[in-house]
């Protein structure tokens, strides 16, 4: 048992390792963009944050939508790698890659039996798969541009509006080529090669903060553009990201022939089932950040030292939880894949695995978190004027959030397993129960009418996750069942 364990763990941790620092370093890569925008003004940090926050609810409903291509090509791959004869493999624990007899490895290529016809299916969802970023990020553009001209309606400050308008025109552009980047990284991933995704965001985060700092106070000849440098640079560096990846996997002999960018020929079909399976997902990550944008209005109802811990700690949160993020997708691809070859233990014992590895690092953080919450806290709560009651609350909060994160953890698990069958819809509607019909009423009650404040929103927030957790896990263990009955094992 602790041998598979290791195994599974080994073999989940190829893939889930570069996703995890991946993310990580998105991470810094936005934050970079806010601390520039720090040095501009007080007037210039509000609206490039409003800006922001409008893009990134843009671009992240936008990644949803092609985040089932991961599943779509590992599924496509394995199936290649079983008509080739390279499904034989001890399973999730072999550690095998696709490429070992995928589509375009020497096993998997169009002489083996079905190797044309999966090299084919795979090249039809990437062209599928773009197609739907390209119209994601066309429309996802019209619209940031639209709730700009809004904003002046919504009771906001006339000169912001003014800064957040320009520097929205600035983004809308690089919506699409960030779009784009997201489905060739789903490629990627889906045939377990995701090795260049690192280096390519790690070299961004340099990029990105020469980029603003030549465009915002002017270099090398070019004008000083203030706050809308930022979004310049922004727009500049996903379609320089994209670009790279692109050349990157055209480099790659197994990925190559299996990457075209002419969505022309895109299949309608292939399209449409893309979207069938990215608006759920869509709708799921925007009501994940609308749940926790109604709870942070909340917090700031109890006054600004509140809101600062509940800002500071909800920072750490979103932090560690690019931990949950890179082991989901790992999870969901291998699902994929092993349901493709037959192998329902397999993709049974990977929901363990995946929470066992999950369970090792939230157990780790909960520790610092316990034992140095002052420190864990100081990058964001220093010792200046007002914010002894700030960092009080927020070493309170981390007390609660030393448990929560084991739960917030093991349901983006859930969602990314439930992806693996092709199960989204029901991810989302239990998110909806979860997050809505239980967290957010728990939070308020614990709140406002028992008296807990910001504790009892983080209580409510814990309670939410946790029922979501398990009623997601409960789900994925029966559908496994269902589709192993429906579909057994090739023998």
């Amino acid at each position: 048992m602790l041998t598979a364990l290791l195994r599974d763990s080994r073999a989940l941790g190829l893939l889930a390792v570069p996703l995890i620092l991946t993310q990580l370093a998105q991470v810094a890569l936005t934050t970079t963009g806010t601390v520039m925008m720090g040095f501009l003004g007080t007037r210039e940090l509000a609206a490039g944050g409003l800006a922001f926050v409008i893009f990134n609810q843009i671009r992240t409903m936008g990644v949803g939508l092609v985040t089932s291509v991961g599943n779509q090509i590992a599924a496509a791959a394995a199936r290649a790698e079983l008509a080739a004869g390279g499904g034989e493999g001890s399973g999730a624990g072999s550690g095998k890659r696709s490429g070992a007899g995928g589509p375009a490895g020497g096993g998997g290529g169009s002489d083996g039996p079905g190797g044309g016809a999966a090299q084919e299916e795979v090249r039809g969802i990437v062209r599928a798969s773009l197609a739907v970023a390209t119209l994601a990020g066309v429309a996802g553009a019209l619209l940031m541009i639209l709730i700009g001209q809004a904003l002046i309606w919504l009771g906001q400050d006339a000169e912001v509006v003014q800064l957040t308008q320009t520097m929205l025109l600035a983004l809308a552009p690089g919506l699409l080529p960030c779009l784009w980047f997201q489905a060739v990284r789903q490629f990627t991933v889906g045939m377990r090669r995701p090795q260049a995704l690192l280096q390519i965001t790690i070299a961004s985060i340099a990029v990105n903060a020469g980029l603003n700092w030549v465009l915002i106070y002017g270099s090398f000849g070019l004008p000083a553009m203030g706050l809308t440098g930022i979004g310049v640079a922004t727009s500049l560096v996903y379609l320089l990201s994209f670009l790279a990846l692109y050349v990157s996997a055209k480099k790659d002999e197994e990925l190559a022939p299996l990457l075209t960018l002419d969505v022309t020929k895109a299949d309608p079909a292939t399209v449409r089932r893309l979207v069938a399976l990215g608006i759920p997902i869509a709708a799921t990550y925007g009501s994940e950040a609308g749940f926790f944008s109604v709870t942070a209005l909340m917090a700031g109802s109890f006054g600004p030292d509140a809101l600062a811990a509940h800002t500071a700690v909800n920072q750490l949160v979103y932090i560690v939880f690019q931990v949950a993020v890179g082991l989901s997708h790992a999870a969901s691809i291998n699902v994929s894949r092993e349901l493709a070859l037959g192998r329902h233990d397999d993709a049974r014992r990977l929901k363990n695995t995946a929470l066992a590895c999950a369970a090792a690092v939230m157990t780790v953080v909960a520790i610092l978190y316990l034992t140095i919450p002052r420190l864990v806290l100081a990058p964001f709560l220093g010792s200046g004027s007002g914010s002894g009651e700030a960092l009080t609350l927020a070493t309170q909060l981390l007390i609660v959030t030393a448990f929560l994160q084991f739960f917030d953890c093991a349901q983006n698990i859930g969602v990314g397993l439930l992806r693996g069958l092709d199960d989204t819809r029901s991810g989302f509607r239990i998110t909806l129960v979860g997050y809505w019909a239980i967290g957010l009423p728990a939070a308020w009650l614990l709140a406002y009418p028992l008296h807990l404040d910001t504790l009892g929103i983080w209580l409510g927030l814990l309670t939410g996750l946790a029922a979501t957790a398990l009623l997601l896990l409960r789900r994925y263990s029966r559908s496994l069942t269902l589709h192993a009955q429906a579909l057994p094992a090739p023998v």
